[in-house]
């Protein structure tokens, strides 16, 4: 597939939107011993209608003589599972390991006094389709920071990610890969009319349907509109949860899971002013974004769908 420019910057801020926010942590007085501790549990990942489900349980003890404030910095176990902290705080995305995402979050609740110790646990909701077997991912590690927002690292614990069965097994696990490739596809009505409006302006709906297959990670899907005739341009979808601009889009909706099709429409729009009759075809390119890179797909033909574009004529 071709990589476009036209749209980064959008992408760029929908990227932003979606990862979380920066933490801005208050200034106190520096501990005099910047030292804690860290405790894990196990990560299991239920199966449920819609992917697995699980909490990494996470004990922070604060071994220093004076109150601070603590961050886990941690990869998920699956690319786009992570879904946030219970009780809830600020994190923010540190890049790609292993195509997963590197996460820094904030010690729930305010400064950690010495000696106490901070319960929380980790979210994730990894949209792989569920199997009969146990699955396994190894390698999952954790760190806490020293404290007093400092980088360098105080204790860090190792974990190991199951995925129980949908006969409720954890026996015997094999080892789960995730997809690195979306494969997804998308199609049109073939045409679209533009009726006129009372503002003079001319609006038409054409209905669209994305296919996606596999688990991919992924934050989004973006559709790029190729030739569109001048004066036209796009004017949202419906329904529209996430941005749109004069020549693209992003598909409404959640994360997509293995085998799921999602069908809405298109709003186009057509300036006042624009002669009725056949205006020409249009392209829609369809990519899946993740950490703001397109992802490989491995049949691109089927990531673009042509339709043509009329104006109807007052009557």
């Amino acid at each position: 597939m071709t990589t476009r420019t036209g749209h980064r910057a959008a992408i760029a801020l929908l990227g932003a939107a979606t990862a979380l926010f920066a933490l801005a942590a208050p200034a106190v007085a520096a501990p005099d011993r910047k030292a804690a501790s860290l405790d894990v549990g196990r990560l299991v990942l239920d199966p449920t209608d819609r992917g697995y489900r699980g909490s990494l349980p996470v004990t922070v003890t604060n071994l220093g003589t004076t109150a601070t404030y603590y961050s886990v910095t941690f990869v998920e176990p699956v690319g786009g599972s992570f879904e946030g902290l219970t009780p809830e705080e600020a994190c923010v995305f540190n890049g790609l390991v292993d195509n997963r995402r590197q996460i820094n979050c904030m010690v729930p609740g305010s400064l950690l006094e010495p000696g106490e110790r901070r319960r929380f646990t980790v979210n994730f909701h990894a949209l792989t389709p569920t199997r009969d077997v146990a699955m396994t991912i190894k390698g999952g590690l954790i760190s806490v920071n020293s404290g007093d927002g400092r980088d360098d690292v105080a204790d860090r614990e190792r974990f190991t990610t199951l995925f129980r069965s949908t006969t409720g097994s954890l026996r015997n696990p094999v080892p789960y890969v995730q997809d690195q490739q979306a494969d997804v596809s998308i199609t049109t009505a073939g045409a679209v009319t533009l009726t006129p409006q009372e503002d003079g302006s001319y609006l038409g709906r054409l209905p669209v349907t994305v296919t996606w297959d596999g688990d991919a990670a992924h934050e989004h899907l973006s559709v790029e509109a190729i030739g569109l005739p001048a004066g036209v341009m796009i004017w949202g979808t419906d329904p529209q949860d996430l941005p749109s601009f004069f020549t693209w889009f992003a598909v409404p909706g959640e994360q997509f899971i293995d085998g799921e099709t999602r069908t809405f429409d298109v709003l186009l729009r057509a300036e006042p002013g624009t002669a009725p009759g056949a205006l020409g075809t249009v392209t829609f390119d369809l990519d899946t974004m993740w950490d703001g890179n397109v992802v490989p797909d491995p049949d691109p033909a089927d990531n673009t769908a042509s339709f043509t574009v009329t104006v109807a004529a007052a009557s």
